[in-house]
C-alpha cells in the first residue's frame, strides 16, 4: 500500500485483511501508532523502522532515542508483538550522507531496549542493498565495499555480540536484468536445472541452483572475509514485478507467479544455501499490494501480491505446502487465449463461445468490468474461462481448436474479475468489508537497491510505511 495507492484501508480492515490471508508476519516501514493498535493481540509478529529521515535526531541524541522506544516500542509492546528493529533502509547507498549516523542510532536505540529490559525479545539491525557487496559471483569470492568498512565492522560486530540479523534487500530479478545472456531466466525463477545448467563456484565447486541461493552465500562469504561467521541473513525484501513497460519484458505474471511461488517453497523446503544447508534464511516478500498511481515505470506499480481493493494479481501456486494465503491456489486452474494467435482465428473461437457455447460474456460488454481492454484477446479468454468453468474446467474444453491454453496465474485485473476467481474473490471481500473502519492508513512500499528508485525513497520514507507479506521459518537462535 502507500502514498500510491488509491482507497487505502484503515488500519483495521488492512489487520483483519492480514489475518484472513494468514499472514503471521510483516515489516513496516514506520512506526505508525494505528497500525501497531491495530495489531494488539492478533499474535502477527512485526518488524518497525525508523524512517532514514529520523537517523539525525536519534543518532545524535540518546534522550531522542529513548523516547522513540518508550512511543513506538513500549507504548505497545507486548500486545503487539514486535520483534525487531530495522534502522533506516540501504542508509550506505541511497542517503550516504547519513552513514556516520548509522552506529550511534542502533546503539542508542539498544540502549534505551537495555533500560526497558526489552533487549533480549527485540532485535535490531538495518537493511542493505545487495550492492554493498562486489563480487558477487562466484559467492566465495565477494566482499564488502571497502568505502563502506568504517560502518561495516562496527555493525558486525554489534550485531554478533547481540544475536541480530544482517538484514539483506536480494532481488533476482535485477541481477538477471542486469546480466542477459550471462544469468539464465531459469535460474532466477528457481526452475529445476539440469546440472549443466547450475551455476558452479570453481573455488569452492558448491553448485547454485538459483541466484538468491548466490546471493545470501554471497553475503556469508562477504562476512567471513571479515572473520564473522555467527550472524544470520535475513532478507528483508524479495520479489518479482507482474508488469512491465517495453524496457523490461520480463515483468509478466507469469514471471512473478513462478518467482514468489518457487520461493516459498524452496524456504518451506528449509534446505538452506549450498554453502550453509543448516541455515534457512527468513525472507519478506515484496509486497503486498500494487501501488497503482505510481509513476513509470510500468514496474514499480506492479510489484504486489494483490490490488489495493484485496482482489489477488495472480493466485500463488504452492504445491503441498498448506494454504497459508487465499490466493494460494494449487489447483485452481484458467482457460486463456495462448499467444499468437492470428485475430480472425480468435474471433470465430469468441463469437463460438458467446453463441453456441453459452459462455457468460455479459462481463465483456461495453461499460462492463471487462470490457477494457478492448481487444478481442482480452474478451476471448474472458469467453473461454467462463466456458471452461462451466464445463467443471475439463482440459478438453479448453481447446477451441488449439488457440487457447490452461494456466494455474489468475487472468483477473483491476475490477475484471475472471470466472475462476469469483469466489475466491467474494470471500476474501467479504472478510474485509466485515471490519470496523478506522481511521488508521496502510503504508509505503520497500525500496530497492535499484538506482532508477532512488527518487523516490525520502518522499516514502518521511510519512508511510511498508506492509509485506512474511515467509518465516522458525531459526533456533533468531525469531522475527
Amino acid at each position: 500500500m502507500g502514498e500510491d495507492v488509491s482507497n487505502l484501508m484503515p488500519a483495521t480492515e488492512l489487520v483483519s485483511f492480514l489475518q484472513f490471508q494468514k499472514v503471521t508476519h510483516i515489516k513496516l516501514y514506520d512506526a505508525d501508532p494505528d497500525i501497531l493498535k491495530a495489531l494488539a493481540k492478533t499474535k502477527i509478529r512485526v518488524i518497525i523502522s525508523v524512517p532514514n529521515n529520523q537517523l539525525l535526531a536519534i543518532g545524535s541524541s540518546n534522550t531522542t532515542a529513548a523516547s522513540w522506544i518508550g512511543k513506538n516500542v513500549v507504548a505497545y509492546y507486548p500486545q503487539t508483538v514486535i520483534t525487531a528493529i530495522a534502522v533506516g533502509d540501504e542508509v550506505l547507498t541511497t542517503v550516504p550522507s547519513s552513514a556516520p549516523l548509522l552506529m550511534p542510532a542502533i546503539e542508542s536505540l539498544y540502549s534505551a531496549l537495555v533500560a526497558a529490559n526489552l533487549h533480549n525479545q527485540i532485535k535490531i539491525s538495518t537493511p542493505h542493498s545487495a550492492s554493498i557487496i562486489l563480487d558477487p559471483f562466484p559467492p566465495s569470492q565477494s566482499f564488502f565495499n571497502q568505502s563502506w568498512i568504517s560502518v561495516i565492522q562496527p555493525l558486525l560486530q554489534f550485531l554478533s555480540k547481540t544475536g541480530s540479523p544482517l538484514m539483506m534487500n536480494f532481488y533476482p530479478y535485477y541481477v538477471f536484468m542486469q546480466n542477459k545472456g550471462v544469468v539464465p531466466l531459469d535460474n532466477s525463477l528457481f526452475k529445476p536445472l539440469k546440472p549443466s545448467q547450475e551455476m558452479v563456484d570453481p573455488n569452492t565447486l558448491l553448485h547454485y541452483t538459483n541466484v538468491l541461493d548466490a546471493m545470501v552465500d554471497a553475503a556469508y562469504f562477504s562476512m567471513r572475509s571479515m572473520n564473522f561467521t555467527d550472524v544470520v541473513v535475513l532478507v528483508t525484501e524479495s520479489g518479482w514485478p507482474s508488469k512491465g513497460d517495453s524496457k523490461e519484458p520480463y515483468a509478466t505474471i507469469d514471471n512473478a507467479d513462478t518467482y514468489n511461488s518457487n520461493l516459498i517453497k524452496h524456504v518451506l523446503d528449509r534446505s538452506g544455501t549450498p554453502l550453509h544447508p543448516e541455515i534457512t534464511s527468513s525472507v519478506y516478500l515484496y509486497e503486498l499490494f500494487n501501488e497503482d498511481l505510481r509513476s513509470p515505470p510500468v514496474s514499480e506499480a506492479n510489484w504486489g501480491l494483490f490490488y489495493a481493493n484485496s482482489t489477488p494479481v495472480y493466485l500463488l501456486h504452492v504445491s503441498g505446502s498448506g494454504t497459508f494465503l487465499a490466493n494460494d491456489t494449487t489447483n485452481r486452474t484458467y482457460c486463456i487465449v495462448m499467444d499468437g494467435v492470428d485475430s480472425k482465428t480468435l474471433q470465430a473461437a469468441l463469437d463460438w463461445a458467446c453463441g453456441p457455447g453459452r459462455a457468460n460474456c455479459s462481463e465483456i460488454q461495453p461499460g462492463e468490468n471487462c470490457f477494457q481492454p478492448n481487444n478481442v484477446k482480452n474478451h476471448a479468454s474472458y469467453a473461454f474461462d467462463s466456458y471452461y468453468q462451466k464445463q467443471g474446467r475439463a482440459a478438453s474444453s479448453c481447446d477451441f481448436k488449439g488457440v487457447a491454453m490452461i494456466t494455474t496465474t489468475d487472468p483477473s485485473h483491476g475490477s475484471c474479475i475472471f470466472p475462476g476467481s469469483k469466489k475466491i474473490t467474494n470471500e476474501a471481500r467479504t472478510v474485509v468489508n466485515t471490519t470496523s473502519p478506522s481511521n488508521g492508513a496502510g503504508g509505503s512500499r520497500l525500496i530497492s537497491f535499484y538506482s532508477s528508485r532512488i527518487s523516490a525513497v525520502d518522499k516514502a520514507l518521511k510519512t508511510f510505511l511498508t506492509i509485506i507479506f512474511s515467509i518465516l521459518l522458525y531459526i533456533p537462535f533468531m525469531m522475527f
